[in-house]
């Protein structure tokens, strides 16, 4: 059975993304803060692990990820101070990528933005600029490590709306300035349940938004 590690297990895509993992017979477990969490994450199928990965070394992160198959990144500092938004999405990010090196994990899935690359081209003085940093630096970080088959999710602005299994896989930079690229949260964790055994997404950065084609012919080139 594969085991899945769910970092950021009490988000509103991990929530969505851990029943669909485990329907499709995986072992899940859910990384979480709040041990007030632990109830809502186990009624998604996933085992609760309650534990910090921002303070964490990356030795002490190895030995939570010992015997996982595959690590799903969807944490991320909710747009706090730059400070956290550094800890968490740059940070502990990496410390992540290092650790699951470090455990022999194989299979590493980064949930990340339509947009992210060194180039954002977001203003200092832009609210958004750390993340961008952030996210930027992390996703950077995670296609240096040829010893993970790693797998980057860049979907653009997020809804709640209805999954559809539907998505435009348009590159942002090939994107009409109007197009907002909303993508509900529900069709990123379709995307992430789907990319965690599928061989021909490994070292790809997929960039999407809600659309018209079919997750697995936009998986399948």
């Amino acid at each position: 059975m594969t085991k899945v590690l769910i970092i950021g297990g009490h988000g509103k895509i991990a929530l969505l993304m851990a029943p669909l993992l485990s329907a499709a017979g995986m072992e899940v477990t859910s990384v979480i803060r709040n041990a007030a969490q632990i109830d809502a994450v186990a009624a998604t199928g996933a085992t609760p692990l309650v534990h910090d990965v921002v303070s964490s070394s990356v030795a002490e992160l190895a030995d939570l990820f010992a015997g996982q198959d595959a690590i799903i990144w969807s944490a991320g500092a909710g747009g706090g101070s730059p400070e956290r938004t550094y800890a968490v999405d740059r940070d502990a990010a990496i410390a992540s990528m290092d650790a699951a090196v470090q455990a022999g994990v194989p299979r590493y899935i980064m949930v990340s933005y339509l947009g992210a690359r060194t180039d954002h081209g977001v203003p200092p003085d832009n609210s958004f600029f750390a993340y961008a940093e952030a996210k930027a630096a992390a996703d950077a970080h995670l296609r240096t490590l040829s010893a993970l088959a790693w797998t980057i999710l860049a979907p653009g602005p997020l809804t709640l709306d209805e999954p559809t299994g539907l998505i435009d896989p348009t590159p942002a930079v090939d994107r009409d300035p109007s197009d907002a690229g909303k993508t509900s949260r529900a069709n990123v964790a379709l995307m992430a349940a789907a990319v965690v055994q599928h061989p021909k997404t490994i070292m790809r950065t997929i960039e999407f938004s809600d659309g018209q084609t079919s997750i697995a012919q936009v998986l399948t080139p």
